[in-house]
């Protein structure tokens, strides 16, 4: 028998609340392949080449990695309470709402739809087409430069095949889709471990690439550190995946606090050995000379496929282009996770009355929400066509940070206003374990802003653009009369 939820007046039935709801078939395997296909992807694929370059030591470089581990595991502590507490698919924004009301719910809804999801997935696809055809571009370039058409262009446009395909596929049905976020998750771990593995062997007789300690001595090196804080902060951006399903997980009070905990912890693990594996195969003067070659048409992307560019260190060029393809094939993962995660929010927000109501209608046969698919496509094809993917990942990491906080910080509002809500699990350490995450997670944005400010200032812009369209919402709802504002 489900405990009772507390509810806000919108949850228990007011105009425009969603009559259908999505059948919860999830299982705890399901719940935690999304938690991991979230996490590994584009962030410890690329990122790791961005903080290099602006750290300058493989040791802080690791340190730091160890730094966002431990943050994600405070903010998926925290988020098991609040996701067993309400099981309801929709994430952040059911929890916002609880504590906060509906604006930073509405917010946190439109953060998700516009920043949480579409830049991901359009870092995903484009990384993923960055490794696909990293191995040929020399044999490309003759031909592209022929037709007019250069290597970026292109890589965009295998990013938008990818991205309709996963999409297409989540829209058929939830069997479907369990089938392929679990293969192609496990698969992606397999050749991720595998990878690392054999790179740490490869790569250990160049271990004093790791102790490379650089002093910090002055306020500017110390922000440099901070926000770099933000790529790694994306790297781990995912721990949260698995309650924004929340409502179609079998349990969910019980599976959810283990998926998300069995999930983070994994990749905790992971990231430490993958960069590990970097660190010995590449130093930060060696990223500084890509970066600052005279052929680099790139700028920093350059160093954005730092695992082909360690496996060619560490393996050869034989090894490295099949090494290639196949984080190509990891990073789909990533990207199916993203287009199937994203939808819901865009589908609980619909259900709650704060967005068009048809993104809340689902397919006839399939059950899965069309409309917010559509939606949440189309928003990550303007992302991946607009952008680099080091500033679609500091766009992403800063307006997420943000709005990670407010949610996680609605533990501490609920469990005072609403201290007889049902925790099936609690967070051990509070009320440590949730302030270590805000106060870590709030250094690096302020670090971000003062270091990156177009990218943050951008995010920033974002967010509050949403604040005007909330209330001009709120008017056009309450013009209509009352039979119009349910959904049909």
């Amino acid at each position: 028998m489900m405990p009772e939820i507390h509810t806000t007046p919108a949850e228990e039935g007011e105009p425009g609340l969603a009559k259908e709801a999505m059948p919860a078939e999830f299982g705890l395997a399901t719940a935690v392949f999304v938690v991991v296909a979230s996490m590994v992807g584009a962030g410890v694929l690329t990122t790791s080449g961005y903080t290099m370059a602006f750290v300058g030591s493989n040791s802080w470089m690791l340190i730091l990695w160890v730094i966002g581990g431990l943050t994600a595991i405070c903010g998926a502590l925290t988020l098991a309470e609040l996701s067993a507490a309400m099981p309801r698919t929709g994430g952040d924004y059911i929890y916002l709402r609880a504590a906060y009301g509906p604006l930073p719910a509405f917010l946190s809804g439109w953060v998700s739809f516009l920043i949480g999801f579409a830049p991901p997935s359009a870092a995903a696809a484009f990384a993923s087409a960055k490794y696909l055809l990293e191995p040929f571009q020399a044999n490309l370039s003759p031909t592209l430069a022929s037709i007019r058409i250069d290597i970026v262009m292109l890589e965009r446009v295998v990013a938008t095949v990818l991205i309709l395909f996963f999409a297409g596929i989540h829209l058929v049905g939830r069997r479907q889709t369990a089938h392929v976020q679990g293969w192609i998750t496990a698969l992606k771990l397999a050749l991720l471990v595998g990878f690392a593995a054999a790179g740490l062997v490869a790569g250990w007789p160049n271990r004093s690439n790791i102790a490379d300690w650089k002093p910090i001595t002055n306020a500017n090196g110390l922000l440099a550190l901070l926000s770099s804080l933000v790529y790694i902060y994306y790297a781990y951006t995912g721990w949260n995946a698995a309650s924004y399903m929340a409502g179609e997980v079998r349990d969910p009070q019980r599976l959810l606090p283990r998926a998300i905990l069995l999930g983070t912890g994994g990749v905790l693990v992971i990231y430490l050995a993958v960069n590990a594996m970097y660190a010995m195969a590449l130093t930060p003067d060696d990223i500084q000379a890509i970066i600052k070659d005279p052929n680099n048409k790139k700028g920093f992307d350059a160093v954005a496929p730092i695992a082909e560019l360690a496996a060619r260190r560490l393996f050869g060029d034989d090894w490295a282009k099949p090494l290639s393809v196949a984080v190509s094939l990891m990073l789909l993962s990533s990207l199916s996770a993203y287009l199937l995660i994203g939808p819901r929010v865009i589908y609980a927000m619909a259900e709650a009355g704060q967005f068009p109501g048809v993104a809340a209608r689902l397919l006839p046969r399939a059950r899965t929400p069309g409309v917010a698919t559509v939606l949440q496509v189309i928003i990550t094809l303007v992302m991946l066509w607009t952008g680099s993917v080091q500033s679609i990942i500091t766009y992403a990491g800063v307006g997420l940070s943000i709005f990670s906080m407010l949610a996680m910080s609605s533990i501490f509002i609920l469990r005072w206003t609403q201290p007889d809500l049902p925790r099936p699990f609690r967070t051990p350490g509070y009320p440590i374990t949730p302030a270590l995450y805000l106060i870590l997670t709030g250094m690096m944005t302020l670090a971000a802003f003062s270091q990156q400010q177009k990218e943050s200032a951008i995010a920033l812009a974002s967010i509050l653009v949403g604040v005007p369209i909330y209330y001009i919402w709120q008017m056009m709802a309450a013009r209509k009369p009352a039979a119009d504002r349910t959904l049909e």
